[in-house]
């Protein structure tokens, strides 16, 4: 089983990180691509394109020019724990154990608008790069645009045969991918509460619910469509009701 997530526009760059081994990038020569676009953007046009204040615009514009290759553990850090927002909190991959580390550097993918896909103990910089963002990279028109061809070949390699893909991240990533040309079968979880008597999906408790199934399923090992229904964390449990059919199962509290 194969788990596609979003990254975090937060990032923790000090809690002491529990491993010491990392992984290498899969796509050095498109972040470069990325990144060399990215660099020539004044603070004032990372304000404007990312809707951000003067003070992140100066910043991220800061990280830009200082971005250095190769990487280096001084000035990177390993994604899964670089990355701070509410799916990380759900997933807490800090309180792994050693052997659960090692399944999620098998299962876990983390998308992300610079570096395309990142495995759990890829080596990263700072940054900020939203999928969505407005900007043009080589003949590409979108972000989204640029690494869909890439991503998708991608994770046709890294699929076995008959293996599951879940489909954990937010529609602005997954965007990046093109579903339609994966041929192994996609689960696509969503996570909704009832909130003055309708159901809901509410962006807080879902971004933490899709870290928190990630988790269980690299605890897990999970393998197939009985595990991922039976994930039942903080109240959440499989609506056959709500689901609109196998591929799309609700998880409702």
């Amino acid at each position: 089983m194969k788990i596609l997530i979003s990254p975090a526009k937060s990032l923790d760059l000090e809690t002491p990180i529990p491993v010491t081994n990392h992984s290498n990038l899969m796509f050095e020569s498109a972040v470069k691509e990325v990144q060399q676009q990215l660099k020539s953007f004044k603070a004032s046009e990372l304000k404007s394109k990312m809707k951000i204040s003067d003070k992140i615009a100066a910043l991220n514009w800061e990280r830009n020019q200082q971005f250095t290759w190769p990487m280096t553990e001084g000035e990177s850090r390993q994604a899964v724990f670089a990355f701070n927002g509410d799916v990380y909190k759900g997933l807490d991959a800090y309180s792994l154990k050693e052997e659960e580390i090692e399944s999620m550097q098998e299962m876990l993918l983390i998308l992300s608008g610079l570096y395309g896909m990142l495995k759990p103990l890829d080596l990263i910089q700072a940054y900020r790069l939203e999928m969505g963002t407005s900007m043009k990279v080589a003949n590409a028109t979108s972000l989204a645009s640029y690494w869909k061809p890439v991503l998708t070949q991608k994770l046709n390699e890294l699929l076995e045969k008959d293996e599951t893909l879940v489909n954990l991240a937010s529609k602005e990533y997954s965007a990046a991918v093109d579903f339609k040309a994966i041929e192994n079968k996609i689960i696509h979880p969503e996570f909704k509460d009832f909130k003055n008597g309708s159901l809901k999906t509410i962006s807080f408790f879902a971004k933490k619910a899709r870290g928190m199934m990630s988790r269980y399923l690299i605890e897990k090992n999970a393998k197939n469509m009985e595990d991922i229904l039976g994930f039942s964390e903080e109240g959440y449990a499989y609506s056959e009701e709500y689901s609109k059919d196998e591929l799309h199962p609700v998880f409702v509290r």
